[in-house]
């Protein structure tokens, strides 16, 4: 059985699915900031990395830092949705007309949009001092805010709604099974996103282009979409986040 699900996966539409993610996760890698510059940062000051990294409070600065919020939002949020992709490849089997690169194109699309955003409030952020020129966060109250917003959305009913489709991908697709391939990656991309948006604000926290926080958050969400290990994840992880918040909260007053 395994074997014949790892040669299934081993279709052209799957190997450049693998590359989108080796590919995405290797530039991240090239691009990640090493400690001791994040350390420099706070000695120096903003405006003296800004003008190094070039990541400025305008237009190209904008186009520099969307780049990078959509490589990790490939690189981390793929990984999470491979047991999804799964399922729809498996409905082909069954005689059913799959199109996986139509799907994964809906699904990356929605998750550009996102990295679109999340630019746009690194940049707002960045332009009051908020972050770093990394991105990082340099308020305590703003690191505690984010702690709490990602805590206490893991206890709605919203986070639930979007986590039970994740779970069961082959029902999601079978209640929009007539729907083209894109559209369906356009929902699931969407079911994703209100499943993690909030934990992928946490980079601001965690350290924007931090391969220690990627990688972390990357199998957390990962193991919150499984329905044997994610129902005993969620909520544990939301009082942790909301402790965190706290903590956060008490050592920056």
């Amino acid at each position: 059985m395994i074997a014949d699900r790892i040669r299934s996966m081993l279709g052209l539409h799957w190997l450049m699915l693998f590359a989108m993610i080796l590919g995405s996760w290797g530039l991240l890698y090239a691009m990640a900031i090493p400690a001791d510059l994040r350390d420099a940062s706070l000695v120096f000051g903003s405006d003296f990395w800004i003008a190094l990294c070039t990541i400025t409070p305008d237009a190209a600065g904008f186009v520099r830092v969307a780049l990078m919020w959509l490589l990790m939002s490939t690189a981390m949020m793929l990984p999470t949705a491979l047991p999804a992709f799964a399922a729809y490849d498996d409905l082909s089997a069954g005689g059913a007309e799959t199109d996986l690169r139509g799907l994964v194109l809906g699904f990356v699309t929605i998750w550009g949009g996102f990295a679109l955003l999340a630019a746009f409030l690194q940049m707002v952020l960045l332009r009051y001092d908020l972050v770093s020129s990394f991105g990082d966060s340099r308020s305590g109250l703003l690191s505690a805010l984010l702690l709490a917003v990602a805590g206490a959305y893991q206890f709605t009913a919203l986070k639930e709604a979007c986590l039970s489709k994740c779970r069961a991908p082959v029902i999601f697709f079978m209640q929009h099974w007539g729907e083209t391939p894109l559209r369906l990656g356009l929902r699931l991309g969407a079911t994703c996103l209100g499943c993690c948006w909030a934990l992928m604000l946490l980079a601001f926290v965690g350290g924007v282009m931090s391969l220690a926080f990627m990688g972390l958050a990357t199998l957390i969400m990962t193991l919150e979409k499984l329905p044997d290990i994610g129902r005993w994840l969620s909520q544990p992880l939301g009082f942790a986040l909301l402790g965190g918040a706290g903590w956060m909260l008490t050592t920056s007053i």
